[in-house]
């Protein structure tokens, strides 16, 4: 199996790098895993909701372009679904028995994800009703992945 994250922007924090380095090791034995960083739109703090859309927009493109066409595409949204751990879990073994061996995650920059990465996503996928620094997604994403390998193997997780 082929799991990808494609995040807008590059991590700057050592503490969030190394956390991801070391999950990233972690499935090395059960699945090729990679992190895509494609960069964020500068923009000012204060945008008006055309300005905003036009932001997502060139974000989404660049997003767009790392994805083939048959790669099953989850998007981190908050209204996606709430899943367990369990849950993200047994999609994945389903995806990866029945479906796809290529599943891609996407985590949108500070503003969201554009409706064309939206569109393009088969399901949307949410961590809570509340928001999270999308670098710190990163790392809480690549970490739950993880758990759900060891989950879908029967082996422990203590770490």
């Amino acid at each position: 199996m082929f799991i990808q994250i494609i995040g807008v922007g590059k991590l700057k924090e050592k503490y969030l790098v190394d956390g991801i380095a070391e999950y990233a090791k972690r499935l090395t034995p059960y699945l090729k895993f990679q992190i895509i960083e494609v960069a964020d739109e500068k923009a000012p703090d204060s945008m008006s909701e055309a300005e905003v859309a036009i932001v997502k927009a060139r974000e989404g493109e660049r997003i767009l372009a790392h994805i083939k066409s048959e790669a099953h595409v989850i998007a981190l949204a908050i209204d996606g679904k709430l899943w367990s751990s369990e849950e993200l879990a047994a999609e994945i073994d389903r995806l990866g028995t029945y479906g796809t061996s290529h599943v891609v995650f996407i985590i949108g920059g500070s503003h969201g994800l554009s409706d064309d990465v939206l569109r393009r996503a088969q399901q949307r996928m949410s961590f809570g009703r509340m928001t999270l620094p999308h670098q710190l997604m990163r790392l809480v994403l690549t970490e739950q992945i993880y758990r759900a390998v060891k989950i879908n193997r029967g082996e422990p997780y203590h770490k």
